[in-house]
């Protein structure tokens, strides 16, 4: 099933591409991705969007005027990786895009800036969550998994200033991938955060977060009579 999705960028500026339900859709992480990468990138470059899904966050980094020639893509998901070419087309947007787990359709290739946006949160979590129902997330028992891959890959495709912009989402062992960040990189700066309330879905299996949290496998708190969980974006640099 096809649908179409609309998304704002500055002032009253927006653009719509097409969703499939075989493609993971946009959530309001990809939202703050977007604002972080956007405000911390201060010179056009050749930018990687890793794990892009329908390619809202390189759509919106390129009409923002932040890619300097075309905008590269991938997605292990086939589907993905021919929607996003789809929808560049419709777009105006010159894209490669490539099939592939992480790093392994870029051998070779180096960007000035690569931004994860390869999902990161504990596979039991997902599987109860609203935004996996049609399609898979295979990050791991704490969610850690493939961010981490892509961490210690990242210095191996960067231009000598590039910069790796990476989420950890609470509901993935933070600590885990921060230690992991700090190990392949000289510099790691906090860029952007927000708090959402827990959906109802996830409400519904308290027994299994509450295990998972004991664990220290994910995070979440109650504040304002709500249970909030949180996506924080970081800037990695000076690969060690």
């Amino acid at each position: 099933m096809t649908k179409k999705y609309t998304c704002k960028l500055t002032g009253n500026q927006t653009f719509e591409f097409k969703l499939k339900d075989s493609v993971f859709h946009p959530t309001g992480t990809s939202d703050e991705i977007i604002k972080a990468v956007s405000a911390n990138i201060d010179t056009p470059g050749k930018i990687l969007d890793l794990g892009c899904g329908s390619g809202v966050v390189g759509f919106a980094l390129y009409l923002l005027d932040k890619s300097k020639g075309p905008l590269y893509c991938s997605d292990l998901s086939v589907d993905a990786t021919e929607l996003i070419k789809e929808n560049a087309r419709d777009l105006g947007i010159p894209v490669v895009a490539r099939q592939g787990s992480v790093f392994s359709p870029w051998e070779g290739q180096f960007f000035d800036y690569i931004v994860d946006d390869i999902s990161g949160i504990a596979q039991n979590v997902a599987a109860i969550s609203p935004w996996f129902r049609k399609t898979s997330c295979e990050s791991g028992l704490d969610g850690s998994d493939l961010v981490i891959e892509a961490i210690n890959s990242a210095p191996n495709h960067l231009s000598d200033v590039g910069k790796f912009f990476f989420p950890i989402l609470s509901l993935s062992n933070v600590e885990k991938i921060l230690d992991a960040a700090h190990k392949r990189f000289k510099h790691i700066r906090h860029v952007g955060h927000k708090q959402w309330k827990l959906p109802d879905e996830l409400i519904d299996h308290m027994d299994l977060l509450m295990d998972l949290k004991a664990k220290g496998w994910i995070n979440f708190e109650e504040k304002y009579g709500w249970l909030l969980w949180s996506t924080d974006v970081y800037i990695a640099q000076d690969p060690k």
